[in-house]
């Protein structure tokens, strides 16, 4: 197992976050996210706290990394990120916490933050294993937010040093591939579907450049004309923009491209750009 040697200076941390943002796949019918937000509240109470979201795709860590890379550079420096999508919850999967060049992350390392982390190296991480639940005497082999992930996130917001929480790990280590996928690199034309947002517009791993020339996509046995924007198209019509994100999505105006095209995970999808245009 891959350890990182001795804590160095980039595990010093003093000064109390701007504020504790959180995302899960908990839904809002349910306790379990305002139980999270109030054991990080009781114990950093003069934190900030922000709601990423909570409506994702149960067990889906794809749809929850493409989320973390989409927020990432919104969030400000010092920022905490408690990101819990968790289907390995309980399993020999690590827990643990990371420092980037800007935030601080604490999630299981079953790929959940490995997009983000392209745009955040990570300098330090550490395995959650020093870590006091809000109630010691019950602790929980299923809520992991309740017990580990919230209780790390709130001693990190208070400035406790990162090495306090656990052995160190050698950041390279920490798992970076949700679903064994991965962003195309840049330029690269040939990718596949990740995931939908809940309009139905698939998210491709293909970057978009500022300024992406005018041609069309090749999905699903169809050709689909690039643009910049929904309203190009008539309703009911398919079309490929690049996504807030930077990604490349294919989408149909005020219809849903998962079910009109039939797409689904995996979905080939190859950018054809026209030159000159």
């Amino acid at each position: 197992e891959a350890r990182h040697r001795g804590p160095g200076p980039c595990y010093r941390r003093s000064m109390a976050a701007p504020m504790v943002t959180f995302l899960s796949d908990f839904g809002l019918r349910d306790v379990f996210v305002g139980v999270v937000e109030a054991t990080v509240r009781a114990a950093a109470p003069e934190v900030p706290f922000v709601h990423l979201g909570h409506e994702l795709p149960p067990h889906d860590v794809v749809h929850g990394a493409l989320m973390l890379y989409e927020a990432a550079p919104y969030l400000p420096d010092g920022c905490v990120v408690l990101a819990v999508v968790d289907p390995g919850v309980g399993s020999a999967r690590r827990a643990v916490a990371a420092q980037g060049e800007r935030l601080w992350w604490v999630a299981p390392d079953n790929g959940l933050l490995g997009f983000a982390l392209e745009l955040d190296p990570p300098r330090a991480a550490v395995e959650l294993r020093r870590v006091r639940p809000p109630r010691p005497n019950r602790p929980s082999s299923t809520f992991h937010g309740r017990d580990l992930f919230g209780p790390a996130a709130a001693a990190l917001a208070r400035g406790k040093p990162l090495a306090a929480l656990g052995p160190s790990l050698a950041p390279e280590a920490l798992h970076r591939h949700p679903d064994g996928l991965s962003l195309a690199p840049e330029g690269h034309p040939e990718g596949i579907v990740l995931s939908f947002d809940r309009f139905g517009n698939a998210i491709t791993n293909l970057r978009c450049a500022p300024g992406l020339q005018a041609g069309h996509v090749e999905v699903a046995g169809r050709r689909i004309p690039l643009g910049t924007h929904y309203s190009e198209v008539p309703p009911g019509i398919p079309i490929a923009v690049g996504g807030s994100a930077g990604l490349l999505e294919v989408s149909v105006r005020e219809g849903s491209a998962r079910d009109v095209l039939g797409l689904r995970r995996g979905s080939p999808v190859r950018l054809v750009e026209r030159a000159g245009a």
